[in-house]
Formats: structure tokens, sequence, C-alpha cells
């Protein structure tokens, strides 16, 4: 009988479910090296241009917010929501966690790291700026910190971000982000004039 070699990591996941053992599909190696991180990797490079668009996208979402709350914010999240999926999936490899964060990190979605880290690296980045999970990705972290340094805003990656709130998931960020924008703009507008 031939002896068989233990598989370390999430190495030749075919070889491991051959022998039995288990490997979830969430983290696969395979599914990630058949994802090309070719448009990931050019958003990180093209940080600053993609800042500099988001930041007139976001004036012209808050522009329409009356438009938005006329016909229900409840109403638009569904077409919003699968617009936002189809581009953001496209450009950052977006999970849709519903809190979206790529302004402050160097638009490098957080969610791509296999242990969904949102405030910076793991203690097992590897001396290549891969990942320890998965060998053959860059880090994420790594990524956001190269994507940071070009933008404008680049030193908002420094700030704290928030537990996910894993209710949020599958929601618009965008509609989100607006209506939090139109709140505080209103707010302001009425404080001013009291």
């Amino acid at each position: 009988m031939a002896e068989v070699k233990p598989i370390k990591g999430n190495a030749a996941p075919a070889a491991k479910a051959a022998s039995g053992a288990y490997t979830p599909s969430s983290v696969s190696p395979n599914r990630r090296a058949r994802r090309s991180y070719t448009i990931r990797l050019w958003s990180v490079r093209h940080s600053r241009a993609l800042e500099w668009f988001y930041a007139r996208f976001a004036n012209t979402f808050l522009f329409l917010h009356p438009l938005w709350k006329k016909l229900g914010y409840a109403r638009v999240e569904r077409p919003v929501t699968f617009v936002e999926r189809n581009v953001k999936g496209l450009l950052f490899d977006c999970r849709m966690c519903g809190q979206c964060v790529l302004s402050s990190t160097g638009m490098s979605c957080p969610m791509n790291c296999p242990k969904q880290l949102r405030n910076g690296p793991c203690g097992g980045v590897r001396a290549n700026g891969n990942c320890e999970v998965e060998p053959d990705m860059p880090c994420v972290w790594v990524q956001a910190w190269a994507g940071s340094r070009n933008m404008v805003h680049g030193e908002a990656i420094m700030k704290v971000q928030k537990p996910v709130n894993q209710s949020l998931r599958e929601t618009s960020s965008w509609l989100r982000v607006t209506a939090e924008a139109a709140e505080a703009r209103d707010t302001l507008s009425k404080d001013a004039k009291a």
C-alpha cells in the first residue's frame, strides 16, 4: 500500500477531497485561482482615480436623495442592490456586506480576506505579501495599504472600523450612505437655522 503524504493548509483541495478531508468551499484556493485578480489589483493601482470618481458618484446619489425618498428607499433597494453587486463585484470582488469601506481601504475590499478582518492584517502575512490561509492570494491588507498610499484621503485606512453587522448583508451600502449623509445634512441645516 502506497504511503499517503499529509497535505497541509488548503493546498490541493482535489487531493484532499479524494482522501476524504474536508475543504470548505468558501476558502478554496482553487476558487480564488480560477478567478482573475487582474481587475481587483487594477482597482487598487488606480485607487486615486476611483476615489475621485466615487466622491462624484456619492454626491450624485445624495443629489438624488429627494427622488429616492419619494420613490421610497425600500422600493429602490432591490434594483440598486443588483447594480451595486454587479459593479462592485466586477471591480472589487465585493462580498455585499452592506457596510462598504472601500474608500478607507485603498479600494481593496477587506471582506475578501478569508478571515474577514476589517482593521488590518493578521499576524500570518507571508514574507512575499501573500495570505497565510490562501498562499497564492495577495494579502488584502497589503493591497489596501498600497492603494491607500495613492489616495488623497489615504489616512482613512487608520480609522478603526466597526465589526460587520451581518443583518446588513446583501443590502445596498450606496443607499445607506446616501440616507445617512442626507440625514446629517438636514440635521446640520436645522441646527444652523436654530
